[in-house]
Protein backbone atom coordinates (compact mmCIF):
# COMPACT_ATOMS: atom_id res chain seq x y z
CA UNK A 1 0.00 0.00 0.00
CA UNK A 2 1.39 3.38 -1.00
CA UNK A 3 2.33 5.85 1.71
CA UNK A 4 1.26 9.42 1.00
CA UNK A 5 2.36 12.61 2.70
CA UNK A 6 0.35 13.76 5.69
CA UNK A 7 -0.15 17.17 4.05
CA UNK A 8 -2.31 15.63 1.34
CA UNK A 9 -3.93 12.91 3.44
CA UNK A 10 -5.16 15.57 5.87
CA UNK A 11 -6.57 17.71 3.04
CA UNK A 12 -9.97 17.00 1.54
CA UNK A 13 -11.02 17.66 -2.05
CA UNK A 14 -12.45 21.17 -2.41
CA UNK A 15 -16.13 21.23 -1.48
CA UNK A 16 -16.75 23.52 -4.46
CA UNK A 17 -15.31 21.05 -6.95
CA UNK A 18 -17.05 18.15 -5.23
CA UNK A 19 -20.46 19.73 -5.79
CA UNK A 20 -19.64 20.70 -9.36
CA UNK A 21 -18.52 17.19 -10.33
CA UNK A 22 -21.42 15.44 -8.62
CA UNK A 23 -24.26 17.02 -10.60
CA UNK A 24 -23.32 16.29 -14.20
CA UNK A 25 -23.20 18.52 -17.24
CA UNK A 26 -26.96 19.16 -17.47
CA UNK A 27 -27.20 20.88 -14.07
CA UNK A 28 -27.75 24.60 -13.47
CA UNK A 29 -24.49 25.74 -11.91
CA UNK A 30 -24.95 28.34 -9.17
CA UNK A 31 -21.84 27.07 -7.42
CA UNK A 32 -18.74 27.91 -9.43
CA UNK A 33 -17.09 31.30 -8.99
CA UNK A 34 -16.21 31.80 -12.63
CA UNK A 35 -17.42 34.75 -14.72
CA UNK A 36 -19.75 33.64 -17.51
CA UNK A 37 -18.44 36.45 -19.73
CA UNK A 38 -15.93 35.86 -22.51
CA UNK A 39 -12.51 37.48 -22.29
CA UNK A 40 -12.75 40.92 -23.97
CA UNK A 41 -11.62 40.93 -27.60
CA UNK A 42 -8.76 43.44 -27.22
CA UNK A 43 -7.17 41.10 -24.68
CA UNK A 44 -7.51 38.12 -27.03
CA UNK A 45 -6.02 40.20 -29.83
CA UNK A 46 -2.97 40.97 -27.68
CA UNK A 47 -2.44 37.25 -27.12
CA UNK A 48 -2.69 36.55 -30.85
CA UNK A 49 -0.18 39.31 -31.54
CA UNK A 50 2.18 37.88 -28.91
CA UNK A 51 2.00 34.51 -30.64
CA UNK A 52 2.75 36.06 -34.01
CA UNK A 53 5.68 37.97 -32.52
CA UNK A 54 7.14 34.75 -31.11
CA UNK A 55 6.72 35.48 -27.41
CA UNK A 56 6.44 31.76 -26.69
CA UNK A 57 9.50 31.09 -24.51
CA UNK A 58 10.32 31.48 -20.86
CA UNK A 59 10.09 34.98 -19.44
CA UNK A 60 11.97 36.48 -16.52
CA UNK A 61 10.94 34.63 -13.37
CA UNK A 62 9.32 37.75 -11.93
CA UNK A 63 7.37 38.31 -15.14
CA UNK A 64 7.84 40.48 -18.22
CA UNK A 65 9.03 43.99 -17.24
CA UNK A 66 6.16 45.66 -19.11
CA UNK A 67 3.55 43.81 -17.06
CA UNK A 68 5.30 44.37 -13.74
CA UNK A 69 5.47 48.10 -14.55
CA UNK A 70 1.76 48.07 -15.40
CA UNK A 71 0.86 46.26 -12.17
CA UNK A 72 2.90 48.72 -10.09
CA UNK A 73 1.20 51.64 -11.84
CA UNK A 74 -2.23 50.07 -11.27
CA UNK A 75 -1.48 49.60 -7.57
CA UNK A 76 -0.36 53.21 -7.24
CA UNK A 77 -3.27 54.73 -9.15
CA UNK A 78 -6.16 52.43 -8.20
CA UNK A 79 -5.16 51.32 -4.71
CA UNK A 80 -2.94 54.08 -3.36
CA UNK A 81 -0.09 51.63 -2.71
CA UNK A 82 3.41 53.08 -3.22
CA UNK A 83 4.41 50.17 -5.46
CA UNK A 84 7.52 49.70 -7.60
CA UNK A 85 8.05 47.11 -10.33
CA UNK A 86 10.76 45.31 -8.32
CA UNK A 87 8.16 44.73 -5.60
CA UNK A 88 5.89 42.76 -7.97
CA UNK A 89 5.93 39.11 -9.00
CA UNK A 90 3.68 37.71 -11.76
CA UNK A 91 2.27 34.29 -10.89
CA UNK A 92 0.11 31.54 -12.35
CA UNK A 93 -3.10 32.91 -10.92
CA UNK A 94 -3.77 34.36 -7.48
CA UNK A 95 -3.68 30.80 -6.11
CA UNK A 96 0.05 30.50 -6.77
CA UNK A 97 0.68 33.93 -5.27
CA UNK A 98 -1.10 32.90 -2.06
CA UNK A 99 0.87 29.65 -1.98
CA UNK A 100 4.22 31.38 -2.51
CA UNK A 101 3.48 33.89 0.25
CA UNK A 102 2.71 31.18 2.78
CA UNK A 103 5.64 28.97 1.81
CA UNK A 104 8.04 31.92 1.98
CA UNK A 105 6.98 33.16 5.41
CA UNK A 106 5.64 30.24 7.43
CA UNK A 107 7.53 27.67 9.45
CA UNK A 108 6.34 24.36 10.88
CA UNK A 109 3.85 25.06 13.67
CA UNK A 110 3.28 28.73 12.86
CA UNK A 111 -0.35 29.81 13.07
CA UNK A 112 -2.30 31.54 10.31
CA UNK A 113 -5.52 33.36 11.12
CA UNK A 114 -8.06 32.75 8.35
CA UNK A 115 -11.66 33.94 8.01
CA UNK A 116 -14.27 31.32 8.94
CA UNK A 117 -16.22 31.08 6.71
CA UNK A 118 -13.52 31.90 4.17
CA UNK A 119 -12.20 30.83 0.79
CA UNK A 120 -11.30 27.13 0.76
CA UNK A 121 -7.66 27.56 -0.33
CA UNK A 122 -6.47 29.45 2.73
CA UNK A 123 -6.62 26.50 5.12
CA UNK A 124 -5.17 24.01 2.64
CA UNK A 125 -2.27 26.24 1.61
CA UNK A 126 -1.39 27.00 5.23
CA UNK A 127 -1.35 23.27 5.94
CA UNK A 128 0.87 22.59 2.92
CA UNK A 129 3.32 25.16 4.35
CA UNK A 130 3.45 23.19 7.62
CA UNK A 131 1.49 25.86 9.46
CA UNK A 132 -1.70 25.59 11.49
CA UNK A 133 -4.76 27.41 10.10
CA UNK A 134 -6.84 28.99 12.86
CA UNK A 135 -10.39 29.88 11.90
CA UNK A 136 -11.58 33.29 13.09
CA UNK A 137 -15.38 33.42 13.36
CA UNK A 138 -16.79 36.39 11.51
CA UNK A 139 -19.00 39.07 13.05
CA UNK A 140 -21.89 39.89 10.73
CA UNK A 141 -19.90 37.84 8.19
CA UNK A 142 -16.90 40.20 8.36
CA UNK A 143 -13.47 39.93 10.00
CA UNK A 144 -13.50 41.93 13.22
CA UNK A 145 -10.32 43.22 14.88
CA UNK A 146 -11.45 42.41 18.43
CA UNK A 147 -12.25 38.81 17.47
CA UNK A 148 -8.93 38.49 15.65
CA UNK A 149 -7.09 39.67 18.76
CA UNK A 150 -8.76 36.95 20.83
CA UNK A 151 -7.23 34.32 18.54
CA UNK A 152 -3.66 35.62 18.51
CA UNK A 153 -1.01 33.50 20.26
CA UNK A 154 2.79 33.63 20.40
CA UNK A 155 2.78 31.39 17.29
CA UNK A 156 0.59 33.68 15.15
CA UNK A 157 2.54 34.77 12.09
CA UNK A 158 -0.02 35.70 9.42
CA UNK A 159 -3.53 37.11 9.06
CA UNK A 160 -5.45 36.46 5.83
CA UNK A 161 -7.92 39.14 4.74
CA UNK A 162 -10.28 38.90 1.79
CA UNK A 163 -12.41 41.90 0.82
CA UNK A 164 -14.70 41.75 -1.09
CA UNK A 165 -15.13 38.32 0.38
CA UNK A 166 -15.63 34.88 -1.07
CA UNK A 167 -18.02 33.36 0.06
CA UNK A 168 -19.88 36.12 1.93
CA UNK A 169 -19.73 39.03 -0.50
CA UNK A 170 -19.01 41.36 2.41
CA UNK A 171 -16.67 44.37 2.14
CA UNK A 172 -14.48 45.75 4.92
CA UNK A 173 -14.91 49.45 5.63
CA UNK A 174 -11.91 51.75 6.04
CA UNK A 175 -12.22 51.84 9.84
CA UNK A 176 -12.42 48.04 9.96
CA UNK A 177 -9.31 47.64 7.80
CA UNK A 178 -7.47 50.24 9.92
CA UNK A 179 -8.33 48.38 13.14
CA UNK A 180 -7.13 45.07 11.67
CA UNK A 181 -3.88 46.68 10.53
CA UNK A 182 -3.32 48.13 14.00
CA UNK A 183 -3.76 44.70 15.59
CA UNK A 184 -1.37 43.16 13.05
CA UNK A 185 1.23 45.87 13.65
CA UNK A 186 0.99 45.54 17.43
CA UNK A 187 1.70 41.81 17.22
CA UNK A 188 4.13 41.96 14.26
CA UNK A 189 1.87 39.85 12.02
CA UNK A 190 2.03 39.79 8.22
CA UNK A 191 -1.27 40.51 6.47
CA UNK A 192 -1.94 38.47 3.33
CA UNK A 193 -4.59 40.47 1.49
CA UNK A 194 -6.59 38.69 -1.23
CA UNK A 195 -8.16 41.43 -3.39
CA UNK A 196 -9.26 39.55 -6.52
CA UNK A 197 -12.85 40.90 -6.38
CA UNK A 198 -11.90 44.55 -5.79
CA UNK A 199 -13.61 45.90 -8.94
CA UNK A 200 -16.97 44.25 -8.26
CA UNK A 201 -18.40 46.57 -5.64
CA UNK A 202 -22.06 47.53 -5.12
CA UNK A 203 -21.72 49.38 -1.82
CA UNK A 204 -18.81 51.16 -0.14
CA UNK A 205 -15.22 51.34 -1.36
CA UNK A 206 -12.30 48.98 -1.64
CA UNK A 207 -9.51 49.61 0.87
CA UNK A 208 -6.13 47.91 0.45
CA UNK A 209 -4.46 47.18 3.81
CA UNK A 210 -1.07 48.03 2.25
CA UNK A 211 -2.09 51.70 2.28
CA UNK A 212 -2.24 51.57 6.08
CA UNK A 213 0.44 49.04 7.08
CA UNK A 214 3.84 48.14 5.63
CA UNK A 215 3.92 44.41 6.42
CA UNK A 216 1.37 43.37 3.78
CA UNK A 217 1.46 41.00 0.82
CA UNK A 218 -1.22 42.12 -1.63
CA UNK A 219 -2.52 39.45 -4.01
CA UNK A 220 -4.65 40.05 -7.07
CA UNK A 221 -5.27 38.63 -10.54
CA UNK A 222 -6.78 39.33 -13.93
CA UNK A 223 -8.99 36.23 -13.55
CA UNK A 224 -12.22 37.73 -12.20
CA UNK A 225 -11.85 41.36 -13.26
CA UNK A 226 -11.31 40.59 -16.94
CA UNK A 227 -12.99 37.16 -17.21
CA UNK A 228 -9.57 35.52 -17.66
CA UNK A 229 -9.76 32.57 -15.26
CA UNK A 230 -8.19 30.13 -17.72
CA UNK A 231 -5.33 32.45 -18.64
CA UNK A 232 -3.80 31.92 -15.17
CA UNK A 233 -2.30 35.30 -14.40
CA UNK A 234 -2.07 36.61 -10.87
CA UNK A 235 0.39 38.84 -9.07
CA UNK A 236 1.67 39.75 -5.65
CA UNK A 237 3.08 42.98 -4.28
CA UNK A 238 5.23 43.06 -1.16
CA UNK A 239 8.51 44.54 0.08
CA UNK A 240 11.29 43.63 -2.38
CA UNK A 241 13.02 41.29 0.09
CA UNK A 242 9.78 39.30 0.43
CA UNK A 243 9.37 39.14 -3.35
CA UNK A 244 12.95 37.85 -3.61
CA UNK A 245 12.12 34.92 -1.32
CA UNK A 246 8.88 34.19 -3.17
CA UNK A 247 10.83 34.19 -6.45
CA UNK A 248 13.04 31.36 -5.21
CA UNK A 249 9.98 29.16 -4.75
CA UNK A 250 8.36 30.33 -7.98
CA UNK A 251 11.45 29.43 -10.02
CA UNK A 252 11.37 25.82 -8.87
CA UNK A 253 7.58 25.39 -8.90
CA UNK A 254 6.68 27.24 -12.06
CA UNK A 255 9.73 28.90 -13.71
CA UNK A 256 7.47 31.72 -14.92
CA UNK A 257 3.84 32.51 -15.53
CA UNK A 258 2.57 31.65 -19.06
CA UNK A 259 4.27 33.99 -21.52
CA UNK A 260 1.32 34.55 -23.88
CA UNK A 261 -1.01 35.16 -20.94
CA UNK A 262 1.34 37.80 -19.56
CA UNK A 263 1.06 39.83 -22.77
CA UNK A 264 -2.72 39.42 -22.66
CA UNK A 265 -2.75 40.61 -19.04
CA UNK A 266 -0.73 43.66 -20.05
CA UNK A 267 -3.45 44.54 -22.55
CA UNK A 268 -6.07 43.99 -19.85
CA UNK A 269 -4.45 46.39 -17.39
CA UNK A 270 -3.46 49.08 -19.89
CA UNK A 271 -6.36 48.86 -22.34
CA UNK A 272 -9.97 50.13 -22.15
CA UNK A 273 -11.70 49.42 -18.86
CA UNK A 274 -15.34 49.79 -19.95
CA UNK A 275 -15.61 45.99 -20.11
CA UNK A 276 -15.06 45.80 -16.34
CA UNK A 277 -17.87 48.26 -15.62
CA UNK A 278 -20.23 46.37 -17.96
CA UNK A 279 -19.59 43.16 -16.04
CA UNK A 280 -20.00 44.92 -12.69
CA UNK A 281 -23.32 46.44 -13.77
CA UNK A 282 -24.60 43.05 -14.91
CA UNK A 283 -23.57 41.42 -11.64
CA UNK A 284 -25.39 44.20 -9.80
CA UNK A 285 -28.56 43.41 -11.78
CA UNK A 286 -28.26 39.71 -11.00
CA UNK A 287 -27.60 40.49 -7.34
CA UNK A 288 -31.00 42.15 -7.08
CA UNK A 289 -32.69 39.11 -8.66
CA UNK A 290 -31.04 36.82 -6.10
CA UNK A 291 -31.83 39.01 -3.11
CA UNK A 292 -35.48 39.33 -4.15
CA UNK A 293 -35.82 35.54 -4.52
CA UNK A 294 -34.19 34.90 -1.13
CA UNK A 295 -36.53 37.44 0.44
CA UNK A 296 -39.55 35.61 -1.01
CA UNK A 297 -38.22 32.41 0.54
CA UNK A 298 -37.99 34.06 3.94
CA UNK A 299 -34.22 33.61 4.12
CA UNK A 300 -31.94 35.99 5.99
CA UNK A 301 -29.12 37.15 3.71
CA UNK A 302 -26.85 40.08 4.45
CA UNK A 303 -26.69 41.90 1.11
CA UNK A 304 -23.40 41.19 -0.65
CA UNK A 305 -21.54 44.49 -1.00
CA UNK A 306 -19.07 43.03 -3.49
CA UNK A 307 -17.93 39.95 -5.44
CA UNK A 308 -20.68 37.80 -7.02
CA UNK A 309 -21.91 35.57 -4.20
CA UNK A 310 -24.92 35.53 -1.90
CA UNK A 311 -24.59 33.68 1.41
CA UNK A 312 -28.06 33.10 2.90
CA UNK A 313 -28.63 31.55 6.33
CA UNK A 314 -30.78 28.44 5.78
CA UNK A 315 -31.90 27.88 9.39
CA UNK A 316 -35.23 29.68 8.93
CA UNK A 317 -36.21 26.79 6.63
CA UNK A 318 -35.32 24.25 9.31
CA UNK A 319 -32.11 23.04 7.67
CA UNK A 320 -28.44 23.87 7.32
CA UNK A 321 -26.41 24.50 4.19
CA UNK A 322 -25.46 20.84 3.80
CA UNK A 323 -29.08 19.70 3.69
CA UNK A 324 -30.08 22.51 1.36
CA UNK A 325 -27.20 21.84 -1.06
CA UNK A 326 -28.01 18.10 -1.12
CA UNK A 327 -31.68 18.74 -1.93
CA UNK A 328 -30.77 21.16 -4.68
CA UNK A 329 -28.20 18.78 -6.11
CA UNK A 330 -30.91 16.14 -6.45
CA UNK A 331 -32.89 18.75 -8.40
CA UNK A 332 -29.88 19.41 -10.67
CA UNK A 333 -29.00 22.80 -9.19
CA UNK A 334 -25.42 23.19 -7.98
CA UNK A 335 -24.74 25.35 -4.94
CA UNK A 336 -22.05 25.06 -2.27
CA UNK A 337 -22.75 24.31 1.40
CA UNK A 338 -21.28 26.89 3.75
CA UNK A 339 -19.44 24.15 5.64
CA UNK A 340 -17.03 23.95 2.68
CA UNK A 341 -15.69 27.32 3.86
CA UNK A 342 -15.25 26.44 7.54
CA UNK A 343 -17.19 25.14 10.52
CA UNK A 344 -18.88 28.48 11.17
CA UNK A 345 -20.27 28.42 7.66
CA UNK A 346 -22.46 25.36 8.29
CA UNK A 347 -25.81 27.23 8.52
CA UNK A 348 -25.21 28.93 5.17
CA UNK A 349 -25.38 28.20 1.44
CA UNK A 350 -23.24 29.93 -1.18
CA UNK A 351 -24.99 30.97 -4.37
CA UNK A 352 -22.91 32.33 -7.24
CA UNK A 353 -24.59 34.76 -9.62
CA UNK A 354 -21.75 34.57 -12.13
CA UNK A 355 -24.14 33.01 -14.60
CA UNK A 356 -26.77 34.25 -17.04
CA UNK A 357 -29.99 35.82 -15.80
CA UNK A 358 -31.96 33.06 -17.50
CA UNK A 359 -30.08 30.25 -15.75
CA UNK A 360 -30.06 32.19 -12.50
CA UNK A 361 -33.85 32.69 -12.53
CA UNK A 362 -34.47 29.03 -13.41
CA UNK A 363 -32.16 27.88 -10.64
CA UNK A 364 -33.79 30.18 -8.07
CA UNK A 365 -37.25 29.03 -9.16
CA UNK A 366 -36.24 25.40 -8.56
CA UNK A 367 -34.71 26.44 -5.25
CA UNK A 368 -37.99 28.02 -4.13
CA UNK A 369 -39.95 24.90 -5.04
CA UNK A 370 -37.49 22.37 -3.62
CA UNK A 371 -36.66 24.03 -0.33
CA UNK A 372 -40.23 25.05 0.46
CA UNK A 373 -41.34 21.39 0.59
Amino acid sequence: MKRYAKRVMDTDISGIRRMFEAAGTDAINLGLGQPDFDTPQHIKNAAIEALRDGHTGYTHGLGIPELRDAVAKKLREDNGIAAKADEVIITSGASEALCLAMLALLEEGDEVLVPDPGFVSYRALATFAGAVPVGVPLRELKMDASVVEEHITERTRMLVLNSPSNPTGRVLKRGEVKALCEVAEEHDITILSDEVYEHFLYEGEHISPATLYDNVITVNATSKTYAMTGWRIGYAHAPSETIEQMLKLHQYMQACAPSISQWAALAALTGPQECVERMRAEYARRREVVLEALKRMGLRCLPPEGAFYAFPDMTSLGMDGNEAAAKLLDAKVITVPGSAFGKYGTPYLRISYATSIDRLERGLHIMENVLAT
